[in-house]
């Protein structure tokens, strides 16, 4: 069992998985009664081995926090009022079923936020609402963040999940860009303690290099340095492409028997050598040169790209030479370089017949008002404020958000804000009245994270080693709580026209029975075949995500079943990150596409980029802090308190230039909008660049610590207009400003 009690102090110990980031620490909570008293890291655990970051550390403050939405709010007379959960279903079932009668499927939209991919329950439950619903109109935080990294590992390998993952712990030589792991915990990379593990590099005499606008913690803590003019990270890495075959360093070993377009990217590079693109990027040729001699000599490399890298105009080309690198230099699928994960539970990369499927398809559909093409079942969120303005047939016309706030986290965030005011309808699953729920006709209270069962589904697939872990509740659900689980699905049942108080049960056990389908029927699964009545009777007892997690794992390549994972709270270890090409492609052609069509048609933009001046132009990037998690945890106050996080950072010379004094205010200005800012001199940031942290400018909500610290929101001056075309990522880092000092009144 997880947990222990002890009679002497009428408390007890709790172990679960940290759910609040993408590094799964593990935790050792101590309760008393239903408040968690103290957190620790748990020693014990498999992946994390007792580390905790701040957040972790946080974790029973933000279950305690009082501002937390506890029960339903039903907007009346402009205010929102509590409500039974009786009372908030049938308002649902009053007012979204004629909308869409009214005005057909795509007049209610979904926005899917960042928090659903760590909950279970969202991973699992909110695609049965979006296939109920059956609208076009799907958006979710990916497109302000990693899409372009799913759209690169789709064209070249097959699925939206196909990323390799750097095999940190192995490796001698890591090349990171656009990535402050110190930060992030890991983005991308599933890795606790990931500044253990890096520092480890450097102790067994690897070398880390990091290439990022700011001196971030990472760098610092790195062997060495390189600015880079932002948004030209592709630029630097087709240079290095260049370089690996014009001085006959290319070397893919056993990947050159299934991989497709080598001489395809051979000549493409021709156009990028380091002479040229030095001015673009900042970094001279010698310096690029080198970088690739460095990782093509090294016996285990591996090249790591993040958020810096996604979140610009070319965040797909970037994201694709990131692998183009590691397969030249022969480091994809080996121990050291680059690896796919084997998830417990599954993935993509595990079903199917192996070492080919159908590969990844864009634009199979468009936007309705400016035409941009889905990708993996959903559209740019730059479309969405557009989509709800815009008269006509498929307009928005009510929208649900599940645990989202793209008021602060979507570009031209005033629009955004105004756009979700003119709603017909809104729902809302959120633990925060937030800048976006506040436009909610109804807000259903998201589950306290101590009452439901824990699985990282999503961030297994992407983890430096191959772990499952599984947490149950550690209490009971409170007497006006209602699993998440069931919450999706009665939206689901009023979305597809039943009754607002229809029994769901029949509903979670039709999901249940089609994952269990797909189990039996996966070739790749050890329970191919399988007969299912035997695996439903050993999970049947079970409901919700758990039975459905039970069907899954027991489906999955290890055969595991939940009731192991129980017996196990501190995890189960399967092993390291092994070679697993090319059973692992999912290509049509069943090879690597090293040059995939898209990807071609696309060069020539960036070539274009070449002969850009900035002219004294500056520029705006984001940053991470190791205490913020997006938009949502500013409301907690350990992890708020210090000096003010929220300010624009700004290099020496530029203050001087521009009449800029430390602690002083600045106006900050671009085609989208202008705010008012902190100036913080510092020379982290290379001259020409200047920084807003991501997720800020709380107004108009009670959360009682951010509204005293709202900070404000660099989202404002992002463009709807400013996208990376092959994944409709909207361009976060990058941005044309204006910057100038607000003169104090006299």
């Amino acid at each position: 069992m997880s947990d222990t009690t002890n009679g002497t102090h009428g408390s007890r110990t709790a172990i679960r998985t940290c759910p609040l980031c993408e590094a799964t620490c593990g935790l050792q909570l101590t309760l008393r009664g239903r408040t968690v008293t103290e957190v620790r890291g748990d020693p014990d655990d498999v992946f994390s081995r007792g580390y905790i970051c701040p957040k972790g550390a946080a974790f029973g403050e933000l279950e305690a926090d009082p501002d937390r939405v506890r029960t339903p709010l039903i907007k009346r007379n402009g205010s929102h009022v509590p409500a039974t959960w009786q009372e908030a279903f049938e308002e649902i079932g009053r007012r979204l079923p004629p909308i869409l009668e009214a005005h057909g499927r795509d007049s209610v939209g979904v926005y899917l936020g960042n928090p659903n991919v760590h909950n279970l329950a969202g991973t699992i439950y909110g695609r049965v609402l979006v296939t109920a619903l059956g609208s076009r109109n799907l958006f979710t935080a990916s497109t302000v963040d990693q899409m372009p990294r799913q759209v690169a590992g789709g064209l070249m390998f097959g699925t939206g999940l196909s990323i390799p993952i750097p095999d940190i712990d192995r490796t001698d030589h890591l090349l990171i860009l656009g990535a402050n792991p110190f930060a992030s915990n890991g983005s991308l990379l599933t890795a606790p303690d990931i500044p253990g593990r890096l520092r480890a590099i450097r102790r067994r005499g690897g070398r880390i290099v990091v290439v990022d606008p700011r001196r971030t913690r990472t760098a610092k803590e790195s062997d060495e340095h390189l600015f880079i003019v932002p948004g030209t990270d592709a630029l630097f890495l087709f240079s290095i492409v260049h370089t690996l075959f014009d001085e006959g360093l290319v070397s893919p070993g056993r990947l050159l028997g299934f991989t497709n377009g080598i001489e395809q990217v051979r000549a493409s590079a021709a156009a990028f050598p380091p002479e040229r693109t030095a001015q673009a990027t900042g970094i001279d040729a010698a310096t690029t040169r080198r970088v690739a001699r460095e990782l093509a000599a090294a016996e285990r490399a591996a090249v790591y790209a993040r958020i810096g890298t996604c979140t610009q105009e070319f965040g797909t080309l970037a994201s694709w030479l990131v692998d183009v690198v590691n397969v030249l230099t022969g480091n994809l699928d080996r121990p050291g370089g680059a690896l796919f994960t084997k998830p417990a539970a599954g993935s993509p990369t595990t079903s199917g017949i192996p070492g080919r499927g159908k590969g990844l398809s864009i634009g199979r559909r468009h936007s309705r008002v400016r035409g941009l093409p889905e990708v993996m079942g959903e559209l740019p969120v730059v479309c969405l404020a557009e989509e709800i303005e815009t008269p006509g047939e498929g307009q928005i016309r009510a929208l649900i958000t599940v645990a989202g706030n793209p008021v602060l986290s979507t570009p031209d965030s005033g629009r955004t804000d105004a756009a979700l005011g003119s709603l017909d309808f809104m729902v809302s699953v959120d633990i925060y009245l937030n800048e976006t729920t506040r436009h909610a006709d109804v807000i259903l209270p998201g589950q306290s994270a101590l009452t439901r069962g824990h699985y990282d589904l999503a961030f297994y697939v992407l983890a430096c080693r191959n772990i499952a872990n599984y947490s149950p509740p550690v209490q009971p659900l409170g007497a006006d709580e209602v699993p998440e689980h069931e919450v999706l699905l009665r939206l689901a049942a009023i979305a597809a026209g039943q009754p607002a108080d229809i029994d769901i049960d029949p509903l979670d056990e039709m999901v249940a029975r089609e994952a269990l389908r797909r189990g039996v029927t996966n070739p790749q699964s050890p329970a191919h075949e399988a007969d299912p009545e035997e695996i439903w009777e050993a999970v049947a007892h079970r409901r919700g995500p758990e039975r459905v997690l039970d069907i899954l794992l027991r489906t999955g390549p290890y055969s595991l079943t939940l009731e192991e994972l129980e017996r196990n709270p501190h995890g189960v270890d399967l092993g390291p990150l092994e070679p697993r090409l090319p059973e692992v492609l999912k290509t049509p052609s069943g090879r690597i596409e090293l040059m995939p069509e898209p990807i071609e048609r696309d060069i020539p933009r960036l070539l274009s980029a070449l002969d850009r001046r900035r002219d004294g132009e500056l520029v705006l990037i984001g940053r991470r802090h190791v205490r913020s998690n997006n938009s949502w945890m500013h409301n907690v106050g350990s992890l708020n308190r210090g000096s003010n996080r929220c300010t624009l950072l700004v290099h020496p010379e530029d203050a001087t230039r521009l009449g800029l004094v430390d602690g002083g205010a600045a106006l900050v200005g671009s085609e989208a909008g202008r705010i008012e800012a902190t100036v913080e001199v510092c020379d982290e940031l290379m001259p020409g660049v200047v920084s807003l942290p991501h997720g800020w400018g709380h107004a108009g909500t009670p959360g009682r610590v951010q509204s005293a610290r709202p900070g404000v929101n660099s989202n404002v001056l992002a463009r709807t207009d400013l996208i990376d075309p092959l994944s409709g990522n909207a361009v976060l880092n990058g941005i044309p400003v204006t910057v100038a000092p607000v003169m104090a009144p006299v």
